[in-house]
This record gives C-alpha cells, structure tokens and sequence, in this order.
C-alpha cells in the first residue's frame, strides 16, 4: 500500500469530524481516559478497609481488588498496539474508554467481594488498552516539533491523577460511600467516549498483520505474572510459594517473550525497537521515574498518618503540592526548558531534580520539620517529575517510525505501569526491613525507603546522559518569535500576505 500524501495528517489534524481541531479532540479523549485509568490505582486504595467491613472480609483478602486492576492492566497492554494498528485509533480507544467506564459502573453495583474484583479485571482491561493506544494517537498527530507542548498536557493528568486519589477516595468514602470512588469515573468516561464518537477523526486502519498469538500470550503471563508478584510481595512476603513462584516464572516467560519475539516478523513486542538508543534511553527515564514518583508519594502519604498522625484525607491534601508542582513543572518544560536546555540536559534536569529533592526528604523528616517544609519540598519533587514526564514523551519517539509507533507506546507504557507497581513494592520492602517490623515503619524505616528510591532514581539520571539531542533534533520547538513569523504556522498572516497584490 502507498504512503498517503504527506499533507494529509496535516489536514486531518488541523480539523475533526465536525470543524473541531483534531489536536484538540485527541488531547480530550486522552487525557480524559489516562486521567481515570491513573486516578483508579490510588483511589481505590483508601477505601480498601471500608470495603473489606462491608463484604466482611480480612484485609488480605480484600487486596485482590488492587491486584487484581495491576494485573490485568498488565495483561492487556501487549495487544493494545495490535489493536489500534488493526480496527483505527478512534474505534479501539473509544472501545478501551467505554469498556473501563462499564467495569466502573459495574463495579458500583458489586455485591460481593468476587464480583467486585471480576468487575475490576474489566476497568484494567480498558485502562491498559487506552494508555498505549491514546499515546500511539497523539503521536501520530502532532508533528514532533509539536509534541513537547501536548506532553506537557499529558503529564499535567500523570502527576495530578496520582496523587488527587487519596484525596478524592477520603472524600467520597467518608462523605458518601465505598460505591462512589467507582461512579465518579462514569460521568467522565460517558463524555470521553460521546465527545470522541463526534469530533475524533477516523483514520484509515493499517494493513493487518498476523496476530502474534505466541508472542501475545507469553507476554501477557509474563506481564501479569511480575505484576502479581510486585503487588502481591509487600502484604504476603517475598518467600511465600505464590508470590516467588510468580515472580520466577513471570521472569522466564519475559525472557522468553524477548527470545521469541526477536526472531519474529511481526512481533507482538517489538523488542527490536530497544535496540533504537534515543527510545531505549527515554523508556528507561520513564521507567525509572515512576518506580520513584509513585514510591515517594505512597511513602509519603504512609509518613504522615503513621508518624503525624493525620488522617487519609488530611495526608492527601498535605500531598497535594505535588501535584501543583507538576502541573507548574510540565508548563515551564513545554515552554522554555525543552527548548533552551535541549532534551539531554533537561531530563538530567528532571531526573537529577527528583533525587535531590528525595533525599532531602529522607535526610529531614526524621527530624520532625514543619509541614511547610514539607510542602515545599514536595512542590519541588513535582517541578523536577514535570520535567521527566514532559522530556520522555517528547524525545523517546523523534527516531521512531510511523508504522512503529503503535508498539513503541505498548513498551512504554509497559515501563511506565510496572515501573509503578514496582515503586510501591520497593519502598513497602524497605519500610519493614529497615523499620520495626511492626504496623509502622519508623522514622529509620522512612528515611531508608526515601534514600533508596533516590539512590534508584540515578539509573534513570544515567539514562538521561544516553539521550542523543542530535537523534531528538526534529522534536525541539523553533523559538517562539520565529514560530509566529512564519506564514506556514500563521494562518492569519499567511492570508493576509496572500491579500496582497
């Protein structure tokens, strides 16, 4: 099949379905439905002892329903490229919105503890669909000159989803019941999918390739495998039969998976594409990254209740400057940083920003410092994560081609959801084996989970100087006095110098 003509993506994206820019349309959509998926593997948590009394269960048993949302996010991300390749954009990320929003609803309704969880395998199903679908779409639409201001939209819903959770869960299960943290998400995921049904534009579906069955459910075992036994670790034990032997054969089966796929024509995962040093480097940033964010902040937030005192909700709010931090963080990227620092420097930035500011964490909250200390700091670790978010999702790609754009988002978003996972179990493990042992870590127990996610991050500030600004060139915006000079990217001076005689 021949390529289309090089100026219809441009014309696609300038307008959607009903004269709505197809830039925005997508950037709707998307982060519409990363912003649920995200927010659901934090809100939930807060309400877990609420739900546990109401189906009368033991805490251990109720963890299923967190597990079992990692899991099968896990197992549904290796499909997600395939699928939007094969059916369209549009058709299968508007399929992954609706499906997560009725595992919500379905949820709300759940009258026991195995419904609830069924009922949760199906909100991971579409979360883990979306995330690499919605990514592959945003690429594919702005040129990548243009990306650095969409990812700086993106992350604003990454940074602002994780921690909002506590926040919001507290709220609604204290206020109105365990069943609202699952209805909250229907409204939003009704109009996701009714806004993109009339505006997103529908792109012709790629040839269809062989379904890698093989590679397909290697990974997928593999994958919900690791991801079990990550999730599962910190509450049962790492020495226990189920949480060892998960991690053991999830191990091989990825291995296997690598082995398998490389020497396939149309892999499931493209495992070729590591070999691409400026994408293999952005993934590891990523990857990284979110063992550290998501790390500290559920490190954090123990802190506070365990050591201070405070309730779910109050910790959440005194965590909130986070947030803020990367909403402020992402904008100064999208607009100065990316562009003056070039990508190298400005994720050795981010990277180098978000271990200094952990380790200053773990050095004085020992010491019982004022929460406005804390709230700076905070502030500071969200300005440092905004550089991350902004600089990995702008530069992974600029060497990516366009008919692999689909499985690179499926393995960065495969970094980005385990290396979640695993920051929670990283910073769990270290919490009791440096701690008391006991119900609360102690202040040891803290200041050794912090440093170690610190010391963690720098993998990530190594990658960083493995980024290639030459190799990431075309996605560094021009400056912005030039931009606005030039009649191609001004439509209204372009027609007014067209006007002349």
């Amino acid at each position: 099949m021949s390529a289309p003509p090089a100026t219809e993506p441009a014309e696609a994206a300038r307008h959607g379905g009903r004269g709505v820019s197809q830039k925005v349309a997508v950037c709707v959509v998307y982060v519409a439905g990363l912003f649920l998926s995200t927010l659901d593997m934090t809100i939930v948590n807060v309400a877990l002892p609420t739900i546990g009394r109401a189906f009368d269960v033991p805490a251990t048993a109720v963890d299923t329903v967190s597990i079992s949302y990692l899991v099968s996010l896990a197992v549904s991300v290796p499909a997600s490229g395939w699928l939007g390749d094969r059916f369209g954009g549009k058709r299968t990320l508007l399929t992954a919105v609706a499906v997560f929003t009725a595992g919500s609803a379905l949820c709300g309704t759940a009258t026991s503890l195995g419904r609830l969880v069924v009922f949760r395998v199906v909100q991971g199903a579409g979360g883990g669909m979306l995330a690499s679908v919605g990514m592959a779409m945003l690429l594919r639409t702005f040129a990548p000159r243009e990306r650095v201001r969409a990812s700086a939209v993106l992350s604003i819903a990454n940074g602002l989803a994780p921690t909002l959770g506590p926040v919001l869960g507290g709220l609604l299960v204290t206020q109105v019941s365990w069943r609202a943290i699952f209805y909250v998400n229907v409204p939003v995921g009704v109009f996701a999918v009714a806004f993109g049904a009339l505006f997103l534009h529908s792109r012709p579906a790629r040839p269809a390739e062989r379904f890698d069955l093989t590679g397909f459910l290697l990974a997928a075992s593999g994958f919900g495998l690791v991801m079990y036994g990550v999730s599962a670790g910190p509450a049962q034990g790492w020495r226990t039969a189920p949480v060892a032997g998960a991690l053991a054969c999830g191990a091989v089966l990825v291995a296997a998976t690598a082995a398998v796929e490389l020497r396939s024509r149309t892999p499931m995962i493209d495992v070729r594409l590591l070999g691409d040093r400026l994408f293999a480097a952005g993934t590891t940033v990523m990857t990284v990254e979110s063992v550290t964010f998501l790390g500290a902040l559920f490190t954090l937030t123990l802190y506070l209740q365990d050591e201070r005192g405070m309730t779910a909700l109050a910790a959440g709010l005194t965590t909130f400057p986070e947030a803020v931090g990367v909403a402020t963080g992402s904008q100064l990227a999208g607009r100065v940083l990316y562009r003056r620092l070039r990508p190298r420097r400005h994720l050795m930035l981010g990277a180098g920003g978000t271990s200094a500011v952990i380790a200053v964490l773990g050095l004085v909250l020992p010491m019982d410092p004022g929460l406005w200390l804390v709230v700076v700091l905070l502030f500071g670790m969200g300005l440092a994560v905004g550089q991350v978010f902004v600089g990995t999702q702008s530069a992974s790609f600029a060497t990516v081609s366009d008919s692999s754009t689909g499985r690179a988002s499926t393995l960065f978003n495969v970094g980005r959801r385990l290396g979640g996972a695993a920051g929670v179990a990283v910073a769990t493990s270290v919490l009791v084996t440096a701690g008391t042992g006991g119900p609360t870590a102690g202040t040891a127990g803290y200041r050794a989970a912090f440093l170690t996610l610190a010391a963690v991050n720098l993998l990530g500030l190594y990658a960083a100087t493995r980024v290639s600004d030459r190799a990431a060139a075309s996605t560094i915006p021009p400056p912005r006095e030039k931009h606005r000079d030039t009649p191609h990217d001004n439509p209204r001076k372009k027609n007014e110098e067209e006007s002349q005689p």
